[in-house]
């Protein structure tokens, strides 16, 4: 299709679907290329170039006194038919154009409006950048031709497929779909839609492939066999497709053939409104696919521009015309002689034909996308020649500050123009190109649905577009059919997310996306629900509340997170719960039963006492050294009274002081038994003749001061212990991992081991003293008793040591409470139940006489 001008655009259209090269030889002339399956909605395309033309020379304010001429080509949708004509229009070499002498002129084309495919648009722009002739396409997405080094003159006005890509990723995020098979077709359109999807969808984490398949060039049908079959196998429900309409029909006649429903179809711009696709007999199959359209727009007067066609106000010198092509295909006539590429009937065309009176998606202008790029991209040409023709002289952008003219006029002028160009359509969408040539992007998403007569219907249910903020995706989720009983979006995940208390563990082998669920181990927890926080590493942070039981735990990671020092995960492994706290308590069994045994010791030895004092004048109380016997009394009382400092919470000053306590109590009472074993050997060698001087050593103030002798070196002791290193309160959650045991550490071992020492060693002294004096008379039994008190109390705490050991936690506090309780019950029983025995069950035998042996037989 031609139309001459002052200045002439030329265009690139897919008006046949197929095309058929002839066989090479080489022994004669080749035979030009032939195309067939009449492409209507293509040649809808090639009128809206047409229409915007006649609609720019009809406007006097936009390039006045300017007519603009448009010479259009086929491409066959083939890269060497769509190449042959870009040159053909670059040089002129179909017609002949009339230059000046000086050679100097409008060259063929200004411009080119095309192409409608990526591949093409590579291979042509690559040629026309060398001479800085303005290409600007209506429908190659390919982000590969927003490289300005290889493509300086190349602009579009359909988005690139970059954002394309992110448009379709936030998609699926918007519906929670991470596992997608990805269909592309064999060439840059499609090759360079995978590679996005590789670095937008699976490197940053937002989901899996789990499959890539290139579908075939020649409609193979044992690899379209090959590739719906792994449709069918695949797990995942979503099907995204970057493929021509042409294509997608070969494919789909085999999906029908194996049946494969279930499956929610998202769909590229090149095929989304194609009405070839959206047919009754492929709405089990299609529909509820959610597709990415060009932005629809409008265009007054086009339809009313289209039933004006007819062949007649065509002809030309080619008699393959476009029109004429359609005219034959679209009322199956022919014209006499019949034109190439159209399979017509035989009635003979008169031009006189109504569209009107044939059923023709030609003539609906309800839904114009591809055609309203088109229009933009004419008119994107318009503005930018109106902008150089309305140029100063000597104020110009070129060299001298020059101004382009008509007459002169250069391609590379027109693209200086061109990258600045900004104006607005009259159906109100802002047009302008970015430093790479693209628009501002934005998109329709639409949905196919299926009529109540079993008709398709197309349908907007969203944008997505660039704002100042960022990309934005616009969906009205009650509007979108979902082809699945549910009536809902259908799950398309490799594996389900994991649930609270397990950790994702990658299968071998496989996308990251497909993984187990493993149950965290102790002390560990998470609350992700998330499959994304596989990809991330782990980036953990707690809040910790003293005024609650839980603590919460945010994590981005495939692995559990472990619990703050003093928590522990619940039995779901879902939230940390506060460690229980162990220590010995009064309000446990054992606690209370030490402790009430504590006190009955304590309450024995004061009722022993009060016995004491009160029979004091008793010869078996005198006998006895009644005031050592009520200092051991005393003593026992502290012993029973100190193993209370080992229940309850550990505090820094009980920490402290059951140790001291413990101490020095115990000296004191082993002190008082010594002496009083020494004074028992003593008194024995004075009733020998020549034996009273020995009695000189053991008077009162020398009994008083070596008990307080001695025990002043255990109070020395513990204040050195207690002043280099003092016990302290210690959380250990060495014994119980789900525990945490208050226990008092000792500080210093040689402090605690000395305080021990120092009471063993008083003790084995009584021990062996008693033992010399083991042959008294019995009437001096004071020394047995001594004895067997003090073996008592050494076994109890040789036993006590190894048990201390061994026993974890607050068991070893009660051990040695224990210990405590058991020795002081020893000495208590060993020393004074035989006296209280007599004083009050056999008060016959506490007289002088029965003690010395004379009064009362037994």
């Amino acid at each position: 299709m031609h139309k001459p001008g002052d200045v002439v655009l030329g265009g690139l259209f897919q008006a046949h679907f197929f095309s058929v090269f002839p066989d090479l030889s080489f022994t004669s002339e080749p035979q030009q290329p032939t195309c067939h399956g009449f492409d209507v909605l293509g040649f809808r395309w090639a009128q809206s170039m047409a229409f915007a033309i006649d609609e720019i020379n009809r406007n006097s304010n936009l390039l006045p006194n300017v007519t603009l001429g448009y010479s259009l080509y086929d491409n066959c949708l083939e890269l060497g038919i769509g190449f042959r004509a870009a040159l053909s229009l670059l040089s002129g070499q179909e017609e002949q154009f009339i230059l000046e002498e000086t050679c100097v002129g409008t060259p063929p084309v200004l411009a080119i409006v095309g192409d409608s495919s990526s591949t093409p648009s590579i291979a042509i722009s690559s040629v026309l950048g060398l001479y800085r002739v303005p290409m600007v396409s209506y429908f190659a997405t390919c982000s590969c031709l927003t490289d300005r080094q290889k493509f300086p003159s190349f602009f579009r006005t359909i988005p690139s497929d970059a954002f394309q890509v992110r448009a379709m990723i936030q998609i699926l995020k918007r519906f929670g779909w991470t596992w997608a098979g990805l269909l592309i077709s064999d060439d840059d359109y499609g090759l360079y839609a995978a590679r996005s999807f590789q670095s937008d969808f699976i490197q940053s984490g937002e989901g899996c492939l789990a499959y890539l398949e290139v579908l075939p060039r020649d409609s193979d049908k044992a690899e379209l066999r090959r590739i719906v079959d792994v449709m069918k196998k695949s797990t995942a429900r979503v099907v995204i497709v970057f493929e021509h309409q042409s294509y997608m029909i070969t494919l789909m006649e085999e999906v029908v053939r194996q049946n494969v429903t279930g499956l929610q179809w998202m769909t590229s711009e090149a095929w989304t409104t194609a009405t070839e696709l959206q047919t009754s007999h492929l709405m089990p199959y299609l529909a509820g696919t959610l597709g990415i359209a060009i932005r629809r727009g409008e265009m007054p007067g086009f339809r009313k521009f289209l039933r004006q066609i007819r062949p007649e106000h065509h002809n030309n010198s080619y008699r393959n015309s476009m029109v004429n092509q359609f005219w034959e295909y679209t009322f199956q006539c022919r014209f006499a002689p019949p034109t190439a590429g159209v399979d017509a009937g035989g009635a003979l065309c008169t031009g006189q034909e109504d569209l009107e009176n044939v059923e023709t998606e030609f003539l609906d202008t309800s839904n114009l996308r591809p055609e309203y790029n088109v229009y933009k991209a004419v008119y994107a040409l318009a503005y930018a020649l109106d902008d150089m023709l309305q140029c100063e002289p000597g104020r110009g952008p070129f060299s001298g500050h020059s101004c382009g003219n008509l007459k002169g006029l250069e391609p590379w002028q027109l693209l200086y123009y061109l990258e600045k160009v900004n104006f607005t359509t009259s159906f109100g969408d802002q047009v302008s190109f970015d430093e790479d040539g693209d628009p501002l992007p934005i998109y329709d998403i639409m949905n196919l649905l299926p009529l109540p007569d079993g008709r398709p219907r197309l349908q907007n249910v969203g944008e997505v577009k660039r704002t100042a903020k960022g990309e934005e995706l616009m969906i009205d989720e009650d509007k979108i059919f979902w082809n699945f009983e549910s009536k809902k979006p259908p799950r398309s995940v490799c594996s389900e997310s994991c649930p609270p208390g397990t950790r994702m563990a990658r299968k071998k082998g496989e996308p990251v996306c497909c993984f187990d669920c493993i149950p965290c181990s102790d002390g560990k927890i998470s609350n992700d629900t998330g499959w994304y926080s596989v990809l991330n590493m782990a980036v953990c942070r707690y809040m910790i509340n003293r005024y609650v039981k839980t603590v919460l735990i945010f994590i981005d990671s495939m692995e559990c997170s472990s619990c703050p020092e003093d928590f522990w995960s619940s039995p779901q492994r879902d939230h940390c719960v506060p460690k229980k706290i162990e220590f010995l308590s009064y309000n446990e069994p054992l606690g209370i039963c030490l402790t009430a045994t504590s006190l009955l010791g304590t309450c024995i030895c004061a009722v022993v006492l009060s016995i004491f004092i009160h029979h004091r004048g008793t010869p078996i109380v005198r006998a006895n050294n009644s005031e050592l016997s009520f200092q051991i009394l005393l003593s026992l009382k502290l012993c029973f009274l100190c193993s209370l400092l080992f229940i309850g919470r550990p505090r820094q000053w009980t920490c402290q002081l059951r140790h001291a306590a413990f101490g020095i109590s115990f000296v004191l009472c082993v002190s008082c038994i010594l002496v009083k074993t020494m004074v028992v050997l003593a008194v024995f060698k004075a009733s020998k003749p020549g034996g009273g001087a020995s009695l000189k050593w053991f008077g009162i103030l020398q009994q008083r001061g070596t008990v307080m002798v001695l025990t002043s070196v255990q109070a020395a002791i513990c204040t050195a212990w207690l002043v280099s290193a003092s016990p302290t309160p210690h959380k250990n959650t060495q014994y119980h991992n789900d525990k945490i045991v208050y226990e008092c550490a000792v500080g210093s071992t040689v402090g605690f081991a000395v305080l021990l020492g120092y009471i063993g060693s008083l003790a084995i002294l009584s021990v062996l003293i008693a033992f010399m004096a083991r042959n008294l008379p019995d009437s001096f039994n004071e020394a047995k008793l001594i004895t067997f008190s003090m073996l008592i109390f050494c076994a109890v705490w040789v036993a006590f040591v190894p048990a201390y050991i061994s026993s974890p936690g607050k068991y070893a506090d009660a051990v040695e409470v224990f210990a405590i309780l058991a020795s002081s019950f020893g000495l208590l029983v060993a020393l004074f139940g035989p006296k209280c025995y007599i004083i009050l069950l056999r008060p016959e035998r506490n007289t002088k006489k029965a003690i010395m042996g004379r009064g009362i037989e037994s």
